[in-house]
């Protein structure tokens, strides 16, 4: 079961998001270092995955959730994430959350290196699709209000079982 809390990292970390001053996954997260063999345009955000033994090979450490601190080059700066203090809270959900949530997901990235649904995904304190990853069926929310935190949070949950059930899937039982 996926628990969050107020009181710190699961590692060991303060971190300096505000999100993670506030609400923090007990599971394990991954902050993008150069010895966690994140690329460097990575560095500095967290990753939320489930990985219980640490021993994942790379390709299978996806996350569930993600906190994005910047702009990513000309991949994904549709969230405007170079303003002072502006992060985004990514979270990967169901297709059939995701849908009824905001209907059917939208195709592949369009000419503008964006999914086109409609939204303003520069908006503080919305949840809404994610402008890269909604076709795989990812939300987000930039600057969560306590409010809007407490709102996703079945979504985090949702993310955290999903991910669960893929890493049954990938080291059968008895296997660790």
């Amino acid at each position: 079961m996926l628990r969050l809390t107020s009181s710190g990292t699961s590692c060991g970390r303060s971190l300096d998001h505000p999100i993670h001053r506030r609400h923090v996954c007990r599971r394990r997260c991954r902050r993008g270092l150069p010895r966690n063999g994140a690329p460097e345009v990575a560095w500095g955000d967290t990753f939320f995955s489930y990985d219980p033994d640490r021993d994942l090979e790379p390709k299978y450490r996806l996350p569930f959730a993600t906190i994005v601190t910047k702009d990513y080059g000309d991949f994904d700066r549709a969230s405007n994430l170079n303003r002072p203090g502006v992060f985004r809270l990514n979270i990967g959900v169901s297709k059939d959350t995701y849908r009824s949530l905001f209907g059917p997901q939208p195709p592949p990235l369009g000419a503008s290196g964006v999914v086109d649904t409609g939204h303003d995904f520069t908006a503080l304190d919305q949840i809404m699709p994610h402008p890269v990853y909604a076709p795989q069926s990812w939300v987000c929310v930039l600057n969560p209000s306590e409010a809007t935190f407490q709102a996703v949070q079945p979504l985090l949950a949702e993310a955290y079982e999903l991910v669960v059930r893929r890493y049954a899937k990938v080291r059968p039982a008895g296997e660790s």
